[in-house]
């Protein structure tokens, strides 16, 4: 990479630190005297954009009034990469208390549709006016949309392709050969002069059923799992969609919502929701324990921080009945490419010594976790082979 001229360097680090960040900085911009001030043009609307976000001292800011926030919100599109609007956006929301603007339609038409926005909107919704609802909805499915476009695809295969695995048998009946692999298997055998294959190895599938696996999806509505529920929606329709398993989705705080019924759309899901409240984990787990009618064939994923307003001791024996009972359970801290900065690692360390691996999930490796799941392989195994770190220690 070629280095920036000594000018331009000591430019870029005036926009970094701010006006206010550089006592010695001089009109003349000489490096010896300090961070200059006679920025380029360019350098001088983006060094106002971010003035009006991160200059705590500013006279005017943003100011009230939408004009001045859409053209802000155009002035950052215009002069920064996208990855980095999202993120002036997120620090616009938080530090200036916009939630109140992002209730005008205009201003949520020219908001940079994100996870995170998404995030904010739900929490929004209870009181949102009319009038903006239907531009939020919009939001919403343009989100929903993009994120279900990338993520559909490699869920549908990862599930399929462990499906197809875990109930291969080598003695099919007729009706169940794979006779794609069987072929491939027995290419050793063929016989030129009588031009065909000795299928001494039959590969095949196991009795079909109207579905080979129950996933349960439980998830914690408390404000710090916005990202989880976005994605988990998203999942949930996916796996919705496949024959092969059967998916319900519970949504809780100190409610509970099943949410099954809706999973063909995942942004009726999201708006089905209510962010925040109070969280009973052991309410939850207690409802979605009644939904399992064969635990050997069910994975049970509960998407939760672990800061529990039930009744631990309770929730903890629940846990155990169900494990006991033969079900896959898995405690995600969170599914989102953020990781989790905050939950009960307690809490999280007891779950994970009664056989329930807890750690956070990227939405990228959750379709390999579901695979592996369905597989019935040992997900501490696999969660160390994918470097992720779970809490606490499994059982011995």
């Amino acid at each position: 990479m070629t280095p920036l001229p000594e000018q331009e360097r000591l430019q870029r680090w005036r926009l970094v630190l701010g006006k206010d960040g550089c006592p010695n900085s001089t009109a003349a911009g000489k490096a010896g005297d300090g961070l200059p001030n006679d920025l380029p043009s360019d350098y001088l609307k983006m060094d106002k954009t971010l003035e009006a976000l991160y200059d705590t001292d500013r006279s005017g800011g943003l100011g009230p009034s939408c004009p001045n926030i859409n053209r802000w919100l155009g002035d950052i599109r215009t002069y920064f990469p996208k990855s980095v609007v999202q993120m002036m956006q997120k620090d616009a929301i938080e530090r200036l208390n916009l939630q109140r603007l992002m209730m005008e339609p205009e201003v949520l038409e020219t908001l940079e549709a994100d996870v995170h926005l998404v995030g904010t909107l739900l929490s929004l919704q209870q009181v949102m006016p009319a009038k903006t609802k239907e531009t939020a909805r919009t939001v919403v499915q343009k989100v929903v949309s993009e994120l279900e476009r990338k993520l559909r695809n490699p869920m549908t295969e990862a599930v399929k392709g462990a499906l197809s695995r875990a109930t291969r048998t080598s003695r099919p009946r007729a009706n169940e050969i794979d006779w794609d692999r069987t072929i491939r298997k027995n290419l050793k055998n063929y016989l030129p002069e009588k031009k065909t294959i000795i299928a001494e190895r039959l590969v095949g599938y196991g009795r079909k059923r109207s579905s080979l696996r129950d996933i349960v999806l439980c998830i914690d509505q408390s404000g710090s799992m916005a990202a989880s529920i976005v994605y988990s929606s998203i999942f949930g329709a996916v796996l919705a969609s496949l024959k092969a398993v059967s998916t319900k989705m519970v949504v809780f705080d100190t409610e509970i919502v099943d949410l099954t019924e809706h999973l063909e759309d995942p942004v009726e899901v999201l708006f089905a929701t209510q962010l925040g409240g109070g969280t009973d984990i052991n309410r939850a787990v207690g409802y979605c324990q009644q939904q399992i009618t064969r635990p050997s064939d069910t994975i049970f994923v509960l998407i939760s921080d672990l800061y529990e307003g039930g009744v631990e001791q309770k929730l903890l024996r629940r846990t155990a009945e169900i494990v006991a009972s033969g079900c896959q359970m898995i405690c995600l801290l969170a599914l989102s490419d953020d990781g989790t900065s905050c939950y009960d690692e307690r809490l999280a360390a007891k779950l994970s010594s009664l056989g329930v691996p807890s750690f956070a999930c990227t939405p990228d490796l959750f379709p390999d976790l579901m695979a592996a799941a369905i597989q019935k392989e040992n997900i501490y195994q696999w969660a160390a082979k994918n470097e992720i770190v779970t809490k606490g220690l499994p059982p011995e």
